[in-house]
Order: C-alpha cells, then structure tokens, then sequence
C-alpha cells in the first residue's frame, strides 16, 4: 500500500527529513565501492534501492531506464518526492511498483534500502546524503554533490563518521571521445602535459533553460559555476590526473534576468509570447506537463519561469584561470548564449597538443563521428574519429553498466567518489569567490581536503 501525505510542505519535508549529504553507492557485488558496502538483505541478491527526487532525472535517468534494463540486479523499494503530484506522477512513469513516501525518514526506516539515490534540487543533496548515511544506506548523487563549501564539508564527514560511501554520478567521463582523450595524455602522445584551453558554449535553447528552471538561484543551484561547470571541472581533474591548486575567476549576469526587454512570471501568463524569442511552449510536451504543470498547485514551481526575472541572480558569462598542483594552468569560459552548444578544448604539451571540438546542437556537417586531433612537434598530425553516442555522448549506459552490474571493472579510473565531488565543486565555489573578493583563491582553505599533486583515484 502506497504512504503519502499530501499536506506536506516543502519546508516541513526538509525538516522531517533530517541533516544530510550527497554522493552514490551500487550494486555491493558490483565492488564500486572499496568496502563498507551494504549487503542486500533479500534472497534474491539483488539491491535494495531507494530514490529521493522524481523530477526528470529521476524519472529517467536513474528510474525508468535502471528499472527496464538492470531488473536483473536492482529491486526499488521507495519512492520519495516533497511534491504528492510529481510523486505520482513520477511513480507512474518510473514503474517500479513500490511504496512511495512524501516523508523521507519514513521511506528510510519502513524500506531499509541498501543504496539511496539523490536526484533533488542541488542545494538539499548535502542534507539528503548525510542523512541517507546515517540510516544505513550507501548514497549515489546527481552533480553537482553539493552547493558550497560548508555542504561538501557536511558530506565528506558524514562519509567519515558513518563508515558508508557516496558515488557521484559524472557521466561526462563515461563517453568514448572524453575518454580516449584520457587514454590519449596518459600514453604520453603529447609529453607532459602543460597548460589547457577549454571553452564550453551553451545555446539559446539549453542555456536558457538553466534560466527558467531553479538553477537561475545562486541559493538553489550554486550557479552555473557549479550545477553546469562542475562537470567541466571534473573532466579536467580526471584528465590532468592533479587537484586543482588555485582559482582566480570574473563573471557577470549581462544576458538574462534583469537585462532582457520585458518580463512576465512564466511563459503561458506573459503578455509578450509573439515577440519573446525566448517563449517556451512547455504545453507541447506531455511529460513536462505531467510532471510540472500539472503540479505546480502543491509547490508554485514554474518549469516554464521567465528568462529575464528580476530574481535571476546567477551568472551568464564567466571566466576562470585554474592552476594546478603538478603545475598545469587551465583557462576555462562558459557561454550561456551562444548561437550552438558544445566546446573546444586544447591539451598542450611538452611533444604536441590535442584539440578537439564537439559541436552539440546545430551541427555544421551531416558526420556522424567526433573527432580528436593529435599534433605533434616536428611531426604529422593525427585525425582520430569516434562513433557519436546518445545520452551524454555515450556515457549514460557505460555509467549505470559499471554501477549496477557485477563484475564491471574500472580501467580508465572513472569511478568518482566524494573526493572527486567535492573537487569539480570547490573549482565553482572557488570561482564565485574569487569574483566577490576580487582575488584568488585557494582550494586548500576551503575543506579538510588537501590537495595533491598526484590525483587520489577512487579505489573499486
């Protein structure tokens, strides 16, 4: 039998639930986790799993599709969501045919999972993951793990303290072309690696998304230095193989929020719908619908908010200089408005430089191929051409494969845990400030991690 209660707020949701932190944990035969991992506690072997937040990504990414395709080794045993629609809905479209729950702590006590996955508002995930630990359970976070810097401390002691673990799900680091660009530096086709250029753009469809959404709130999103750019800043720990040192960073809101022509609450109730290049028509998509429209009565939540509300408090354009332990120096930029989504990247090294360039939507060409560029000095350069892939450029499947399934080994060191989540955040959080104070940054006075010039791998 189903337990809600739909008179809960919002508020009264977070406190019911608890303290708490964000990061992943598997399948105990998978052996992603070094130890500490729960046992199932059913005869059928398989892992008792529990997911808190039934937006889209959880519907998705981390319901429908695990319950369809690895039913073999996952059981969901609870469902949980502060909104008693979206919970439903959620359910309904996930499939999982288990309880579900508008208060966490009752989902945790009654279901006893073995593994809890967070999939809320970034600024809950640290609340979620903490209190998820103390109850037993190992934890598998969405990105970003947490919003600042007194969260990820929140997180990586309760790891501590309870003796559980926490995964965080970068799935940027599963695509075949990021990862033959690992391959690539570690063989040393290009020496050592000296410096990197990487250059993200996103376009006027998915990058004005980030500004309709939650996430147009430093206090719920961290900013895109963080809910977006903590990807890109994983990516480069992972391939430069060090711990960020130092940040020095410049920003602005120019674009968005206060800046645009004219304004309304949300889309469906603006006067300004045939002028507005930004007007989203979030009727014309049904799960949209289901999952917000139709729910926006238990929680005031607009999917379909304004580009250019006055609330929005986020930057549109930023810029950082990252420096590294072994020496690296990283020049990084994010675009949230430009004409195509996607980015350059440049790896220069001691013998060459790598260069690649992904052009996400609005491509150029018909290929079907992502390509890498290997030059080398005094040398022929090198065209390499990988095969595109759906979901994050391939990497969805190959992360919920290693998460889920037994015996998945981790040979290209993607397995990120709450060292790793915390690091990609600390760049963000270093970079916004950094623009406050006008000054640079270290990594080191932020939490109890230390960092290092050799980067510490996540051992499975």
């Amino acid at each position: 039998m189903k337990k809600e209660n739909r008179t809960m707020s919002r508020r009264n949701f977070l406190a019911v639930s608890g303290t708490i932190a964000g990061s992943t944990v598997i399948n105990p035969k998978s052996q992603i986790f070094a130890g500490n991992v729960a046992t199932p506690k059913q005869s059928s072997g398989k892992i008792k799993v529990a997911l808190v937040g039934t937006g889209n990504r959880g519907a998705g990414m981390w319901g429908g599709s695990v319950v369809k395709e690895y039913f073999d080794y996952v059981d969901y045993v609870g469902l949980c969501d502060h909104n008693p629609g979206r919970l439903e809905v959620g359910s309904q479209m996930i499939g999982a045919n288990c309880p579900t729950f508008t208060d966490f702590e009752q989902m945790m006590r009654e279901t006893k999972p073995d593994v809890l996955i967070i999939t809320t508002d970034d600024d809950t995930h640290d609340y979620f993951a903490e209190k998820g630990m103390e109850m037993g359970a190992n934890i598998i976070c969405e990105k970003p793990m947490a919003i600042d810097e007194r969260k990820i401390q929140t997180i990586i002691d309760a790891e501590k303290r309870t003796g559980k673990e926490c995964r965080v799900t970068f799935n940027y680091r599963y695509s075949p072309h990021r990862a033959k660009i690992w391959e690539l530096l570690r063989s040393g086709e290009i020496g050592n690696i000296t410096s990197v250029d990487f250059h993200w753009y996103l376009d006027t469809s998915h990058g004005a998304d980030y500004f309709r959404r939650w996430h147009r709130l430093v206090e719920k999103g961290g900013s895109l230095w963080v809910h977006k750019a903590s990807h890109h800043f994983d990516l480069l720990n992972w391939w430069i193989e060090s711990d960020p040192k130092s940040v020095y960073a410049l920003g602005n809101l120019e674009f968005y929020g206060k800046n645009g022509p004219f304004r309304g609450v949300n889309c469906r109730n603006c006067s300004h719908t045939k002028e507005c290049n930004f007007y989203f028509d979030i009727m014309r998509n049904e799960r949209n619908k289901r999952l917000y429209v139709d729910n926006e009565k238990y929680d005031g939540y607009h999917r379909d908010g304004c580009v250019f509300r006055n609330d929005v408090n986020i930057y549109d354009k930023m810029a950082a200089t990252i420096k590294y332990m072994n020496g690296v120096q990283v020049s990084y930029s994010l675009t949230t408005y430009s004409p195509y989504e996607g980015y350059r990247i440049a790896f220069n090294g001691t013998k060459g430089r790598i260069d690649a360039w992904i052009q996400e939507s609005n491509p150029t060409t018909d290929a079907n191929y992502d390509e890498i560029i290997v030059y080398k000095n005094f040398g022929r350069r090198q065209y390499i051409q990988l095969p595109q892939g759906s979901g994050h450029g391939g990497g969805d499947k190959l992360l919920k494969d290693q998460i889920f399934i037994p015996g998945t080994t981790d040979d290209l060191k993607q397995a990120a845990g709450v060292r790793d989540g915390a690091l990609a955040c600390l760049v963000g959080i270093a970079a916004r400030k950094s623009i406050n104070s006008k000054e640079t940054v270290f990594i080191k006075d932020l939490t109890t991690i230390k960092p290092q010039e050799k980067k510490e791998y996540r051992k499975i």
